[in-house]
């Protein structure tokens, strides 16, 4: 495995690992805040940097099945969430290719 390389991310309100404090996403990147994690609530991203993807999986939600990849932090490998992959309901097909992450594993960095 080569050298990884982490995004600094600039402005008010960044989002970062409350593990390791590596910049995951900034207030901006935020579609909504009415998600439901393992841990309570969760923020839906169209955008998160500094992430690894596990293995495809398909989870029953509580919105349905979807094909879902665990999202983990670059530096410490904290699983913060996750990505939709696949949608099988025509109502979630938003979802696809966006990112949850776990609003208890994340703090705000200045």
């Amino acid at each position: 495995m080569g050298l990884i390389y982490r995004t600094f991310l600039e402005g008010n309100n960044i989002y970062a690992c409350s593990q390791c404090k590596t910049h995951l996403a900034t207030e901006d990147f935020i579609l909504s805040k009415q998600f439901q994690g393992k841990y309570g609530q969760a923020y839906l991203f169209h955008q998160v940097v500094n992430i690894i993807q596990g293995d495809e999986q398909d989870r029953t939600m509580t919105t349905g099945l979807h094909t879902i990849k665990d999202v983990l932090c670059t530096k410490c490998n904290t699983i913060l969430g996750w990505i939709y992959i696949k949608a099988y309901n025509d109502d979630n097909k938003y979802k696809e290719g966006k990112c949850v992450l776990e609003s208890k594993l994340l703090i705000e960095a200045h």
